[in-house]
């Protein structure tokens, strides 16, 4: 499905200091409905900062977000609204251990959307469908290898019909073999249209999934493009070696 012109997130001059130090260094950024953003770059260059600023669970410094027409921040808007259109799934799962795959998608929908328990579990199930454990709806997390428990977290996400969704490393605390699985459930999504924001290491996925792959660097977009483009042809020495240190390879650079 094609992105529509009209832009869901909007980051404006978007700063965001821990003391004295400098994480975001005014970026700028527009995130057209249904487009897939793969943000890549070093450690410590402020791309899981910058997510958590989207949808609020970090202040900006300075500048301001807007998501879906609501400024994250902003005088007189609820930060529950904007994350109830913005889902965010992290590097650890962050299920709540004491209770099953079913109880911990239920959760949000019965809090935060007023659902009644019967509808909830309905919504669940269904997801739990989608994203292929249909049969782990009764078990707890420390059953799940850490592949379920992100499809899991995944779910829980999704339940709460989100216009926009946060990926944050979701594959860097998982065993090789289970990799594919999650990366599984997230390109099925894009195909559906869902607007997608990625930070993530698996350049062979954003090569697949991304309408514009963004680079970060100490703070900062450094380059932005298509993949292809990115990934073969950077225009900037800062994207050139963070590809040779990250695919081990010098050169022109490819996605595998």
């Amino acid at each position: 499905m094609a992105a529509s012109s009209e832009p869901i997130v909007s980051a404006e001059q978007v700063t965001k200091d821990f003391g004295s130090l400098r994480v975001l260094d005014a970026v700028t950024l527009r995130v057209l409905r249904g487009e897939r953003v793969v943000i890549i770059g070093p450690s410590g260059s402020g791309k899981s900062t910058f997510l958590r600023c989207i949808n609020g669970l970090e202040p900006v410094t300075s500048g301001r977000v807007v998501v879906d027409g609501l400024e994250v921040g902003g005088t007189g808007v609820q930060l529950s609204r904007v994350r109830s259109a913005v889902g965010m799934v992290f590097q650890l799962f962050n299920l709540f251990p004491h209770k099953t795959a079913l109880q911990n998608i239920m959760l949000g929908p019965v809090k935060v959307l007023g659902l009644s328990r019967d509808e909830a579990k309905r919504r669940a199930l269904r997801l739990l469908e989608r994203v292929g454990l249909s049969d782990k709806a009764d078990e707890y997390p420390g059953r799940l290898s850490g592949g379920q428990q992100q499809r899991v977290a995944i779910a829980r996400a999704l339940a709460m019909s989100p216009k926009v969704m946060l990926f944050d490393e979701p594959t860097s605390a998982l065993d090789p073999e289970l990799v594919g699985e999650v990366l599984e459930v997230m390109r099925q999504l894009a195909s559906e249209g869902m607007t997608m924001i990625v930070v993530s290491h698996e350049m062979a996925f954003a090569a697949d999934i991304a309408d514009r792959v963004i680079v970060m660097d100490k703070g900062v977009i450094v380059e932005e493009g298509p993949p292809q483009t990115i990934f073969t042809n950077p225009q900037t020495v800062r994207t050139r070696v963070f590809l040779t240190r990250l695919l081990g390879r010098s050169g022109k650079h490819e996605a595998e």
